[in-house]
């Protein structure tokens, strides 16, 4: 499980092509602290640590043809900054909501607006049972736990202070690009309870 609290930005260094599979390299600041097996979450969508390098400060992780399908990782190449949180250690403290790593749809960047100390991002989806935002409620975008405004069916917007602008790939994020979304998971739950899902 994760938080939407983002560790730190990784750098793509690497992307090779093994049939239907995709491998990324991955540079990171904590790199060196990685495990085989590890779950680490890749602009919100969970993967595996299958390799690591400690010389070069990397890991290396696979993502299967249906998550290049499902998300925004088939899009990857060498210089993308890819936002990175590892698995809430038990006893952690809980500062996001609750994220699994599992990408419910990509959505639009529609708009970016500088507004004098924070920005306004506008994204567009696919409208559908479980895709549910509601107002100033929570969503993870590209892995950052966010609260969400301005809740349409097919929308919303998130403001993103300067910090976080700063330390995360949104100061990279322009209007025309993917973003992977997960929902929030008590929002479907519920949808699913009420047979909406």
């Amino acid at each position: 499980m994760f938080t939407g609290i983002i560790e730190a930005t990784g750098t793509v260094t690497a992307v090779e092509t093994q049939g239907t599979n995709r491998h990324f390299t991955i540079e990171s600041p904590f790199a060196q602290e990685l495990k085989i097996d590890q779950s680490v979450a890749h602009d919100g969508v969970c993967l595996t640590v299958v390799a690591l390098d400690g010389a070069a400060g990397t890991h290396t992780v696979t993502a299967i043809d249906e998550t290049l399908r499902k998300t925004n990782l088939g899009q990857w190449a060498p210089g993308r900054h890819v936002n990175l949180e590892r698995c809430l250690a038990a006893g952690g403290r809980f500062d996001g909501h609750i994220v699994q790593g599992h990408v419910d749809a990509t959505a639009e960047c529609v708009s970016v607006q500088d507004q004098d100390g924070s920005w306004l991002f506008r994204f567009r989806h696919e409208p559908g049972p479980q895709r549910l935002t509601v107002e100033k409620g929570s969503i993870t975008v590209n892995g950052v736990s966010l609260t969400c405004f301005d809740s349409e069916p097919d929308g919303f917007s998130v403001a993103i202070i300067p910090y976080t602008y700063e330390h995360t790939g949104f100061h990279q994020l322009q209007a025309g690009e993917r973003v992977n979304l997960e929902f929030d998971i008590v929002g479907k739950y519920v949808a699913r309870l009420l047979g909406k899902g």
